[in-house]
């Protein structure tokens, strides 16, 4: 049986529930918000690349390298998509990435509500002993997200991988650590409850 095992996840701002080819329409129609695809650092697909994108996330689930989610709002819509990605079962590691949010998911509880059902599934559940974050080195935004989580940056990769139009992607990556987890998650349960 493979270390990760298709998982819904709720919370009070959002719920993260199996991906599946019948939420590509409405993936389709979220990610339009920003349009995202347009994003030169990112990798996001565009409406019309999104049931291929899909399919080649649950390819990849398929051979347990990763274990896509569609992320929901409080009334259970589709407004975007994020995964366990580089699945290291041996040593007990994850990633959390491949993530996009449409702009109403972007900069609130929506998206640390995510990463805290995530960071507690891979601590809690499934025992890691860290989970990973990487992004491109100029992708500011997402960095101070990441850094608001309470990740370390480990360090950056240099000429690491090639972006969609060839250039080459500086990827600065980070980690919280099982040691650190019960700190985060106080943290990250703060921010949660905090008025808004």
């Amino acid at each position: 049986m493979p270390w990760l095992q298709p998982v819904e996840l709720s919370g009070r701002w959002a719920s993260l529930v199996p991906l599946v080819t019948e939420h590509a329409g409405a993936l389709a129609e979220a990610v339009q918000e920003g349009e995202l695809w347009k994003l030169w650092y990112t990798a996001v697909p565009s409406p019309e690349r999104m049931a291929a994108e899909i399919e080649r996330r649950l390819g990849l689930q398929a051979a347990g390298s990763m274990l896509p989610f569609t992320v929901l709002d409080t009334e259970g819509t589709p407004v975007g998509m994020t995964t366990y990605m580089n699945v290291d079962a041996v040593h007990q590691r994850v990633e959390i990435g491949s993530t996009w949010l449409a702009r109403r998911g972007q900069r609130g509880p929506l998206n640390t509500q995510c990463k805290r059902m995530l960071l507690a599934h891979a601590f809690d559940t499934l025992d890691c002993i860290a989970v990973e974050f990487r992004t491109h080195r100029l992708n500011t935004q997402s960095r101070r997200a990441i850094e608001r989580l309470g990740a370390q940056l480990d360090g950056i990769l240099r000429s690491h991988q090639r972006t969609a139009d060839g250039a080459l992607r500086d990827t600065a990556v980070y980690s919280i650590t099982a040691a650190e987890w019960p700190t985060v998650r106080n943290h990250l349960d703060w921010q949660l409850a905090k008025p808004r």
